[in-house]
Order: C-alpha cells, then structure tokens, then sequence
C-alpha cells in the first residue's frame, strides 16, 4: 500500500514526469500536492495501470487534490538542451503553476536539479510507494497521451495512437521509411541500439 506523502511536517509536493524515452513529442511533468488524509483505491505508477484505470484515476485525482499542474517542455527544447535537463524544466514549470507553493518536493527518480530555495527528496521508484508521487505520473501520463493523440490525427503514419511517441517496432520503421516529422526530436536515434526495440510502453 502506497504512503500518502513522504513527510507530514512541510507543505509536500509529488513530482513526475512522462515521455523521457519517446522519439516524438515533448515531456511532460506534474506536481501534486495532496490532502494529508487522501486515499484513492487503485492509486499506483502509472506503469502499472492501463489506460482506461489512468482515466478513470485522473479527474479524481485533479478534483480532490490541493493542488496540481502540468507543464511541458516541446521537442525543440529537448534536442537544445538534452531530455534529462528537459525533465528537470518541465518539472519546475509544473512546480511554478501550483496555486499553492510546496514547502519540500518529492521526485521520481535519483536526481533532479534544486527548484529555487525548496527542499527536495529524490525517491527511485517513487511513482510505486507515495501517493502524491503517483498520483503526479498519473496526471502527467494522461495528459502527455492527450496530447499525442492530437497530433496523431495529422500524423496517422507514426502510429501515435497507440506509440504515444515511443520507440517501438512500427514507430521507428515509419520514420525509417518516411522520415521524421516536425514533432520528431533529432538527438534521438531511431536505429539506436540502446533503445530496445520490443520496449513496453509505460
């Protein structure tokens, strides 16, 4: 059973991103602040869900919630200044849009770069033990899959519907036989051979 946050003394804030390993699109990051009494049954990473749990997971999460927001950072801004600092913006976008200013902040993953003066705690796996960690890679997943969905109505050849901009077989065939598309991210090789070609989507 996932913990509601990771301190109870400080103002808290979960934090997550979506769509660091796609080929297309931008990433997409939350911030989550949740009552300190919150419990929501079925509440996980998003990993772990399907899409139509996530759905059902995220008007919940953004009506019962103290506060929270979405940001991104576009394609552009990926391939200038590299997707783990990308990540690191679209967080601190998200983070800067709260209605309520976080007094300490807890991060997916194990590095993150110091948001103004804010006390923060980097959890690997975070997304799979603290609510409001989860409840952000929720919000940031739906909205990012959003997001590719429109853009797949103009761009049906890359298969975006289902890829959501992640590298699998029929994603990177189309650009190898196409070519890229403007949403591409050009610093990411398509025929790479650290990218698994049978990677499951998130």
């Amino acid at each position: 059973m996932l913990l509601n946050c990771y301190q109870e003394e400080f103002i808290e804030a979960g934090c997550d991103e979506a769509g660091r390993g796609c080929l297309a699109g931008p990433v997409f990051a939350a911030a989550v602040i949740l009552p300190k009494d919150f419990q929501l049954e079925g509440l996980n990473d998003s990993k772990q869900l399907s899409h139509a749990q996530r759905e059902k997971l995220r008007p919940i999460i953004e009506k019962e919630a103290l506060a929270w927001a979405v940001a991104s950072c576009d394609h552009q801004e990926i391939d200038e200044i590299n997707i783990l600092n990308a990540s690191f913006l679209a967080m601190h976008r998200a983070i800067e849009k709260l209605s309520t200013q976080p007094e300490h902040l807890v991060i997916d993953g194990n590095r993150f770069k110091a948001y103004r003066q804010i006390e923060h705690t980097c959890i690997v796996k975070g997304d799979g033990k603290y609510l409001n960690i989860a409840a952000a890679s929720i919000l940031a997943k739906t909205h990012r899959d959003a997001y590719m969905c429109a853009l797949a109505e103009d761009y049906p050849q890359y298969h975006w519907l289902k890829n959501k901009g992640y590298p699998t077989v029929a994603h990177r065939m189309a650009v190898i036989e196409i070519g890229l598309s403007p949403y591409h991210r050009k610093t990411f090789n398509v025929s790479d051979p650290q990218l698994n070609l049978f990677e499951k989507m998130p």
